[in-house]
């Protein structure tokens, strides 16, 4: 694949939309200078989102490897059948992370409650109590953010009114009051608050 042809097309393909680097840095939550980088040639968007890239560009997966809008009637199945897989893989990957996040979280809480129920009812000396508590703390402190960090950027959200699906930031998603993944947050789309599930597809 030609890396400079391909970023030159990203480049005409995100301004013919309307779209700054920012903007379409935003709808895919990363940062603009991924952005910069495809337009230079100096990197490829990663393959787990491809998909939402091609999408708000409006061209195909084919046509983002080739670097030019292409006729697609010949290869039309083929490239649906890559398509389809690399949702599948994306939904996948989605899936493990999610599971992956339950792991994080329950350990680190039953840890930290073990570790405080020790230094709480066992006989020691006081600073092996309180290195016991702070033990359990500082790891609950560190896993907790991670583990919310996979929650906000496996799959998406869904708006309980508008239906629109999207990644919060982390700070929304931190902050929220919440029901195991159900989190009550504004909607960038209606701007309106509402408890909102995770999906892992926007379909």
């Amino acid at each position: 694949m030609d890396q400079i042809k391909i970023g030159r097309f990203i480049a005409a393909r995100r301004k013919e939309v309307g779209l700054t680097q920012l903007e379409l840095a935003e709808k895919l939550n990363i940062s603009d200078r991924a952005i910069s980088k495809w337009e230079t040639g100096k990197s490829l968007p990663d393959a787990s989102i491809m998909i939402e890239l091609c999408e708000i560009l409006g061209i195909g997966i084919n046509e983002l490897f080739y670097g030019e809008m292409i006729n697609m009637n010949e290869n039309d199945k083929k490239y649906d059948e890559i398509i389809l897989a690399m949702k599948k893989e994306q939904e996948e990957t989605a899936k493990r992370m999610l599971a992956l996040e339950y792991v994080i979280g329950f350990g680190a809480s039953i840890t930290f409650l073990v570790l405080v129920f020790i230094a709480s009812f066992i006989e020691m000396v006081d600073w092996l109590r309180v290195l016991l508590i702070l033990i359990g703390f500082v790891q609950f402190a560190i896993a907790i953010p991670f583990a919310i960090r996979i929650e906000q950027t496996a799959g998406y959200y869904e708006c309980n009114n508008c239906h629109h699906k999207y990644v919060p930031t982390f700070s929304s998603v931190l902050w929220s009051m919440h029901f195991g993944r159900t989190r009550y947050m504004k909607c960038p789309e209606c701007g309106k608050k509402s408890w909102q599930r995770k999906v892992i597809s926007k379909e």
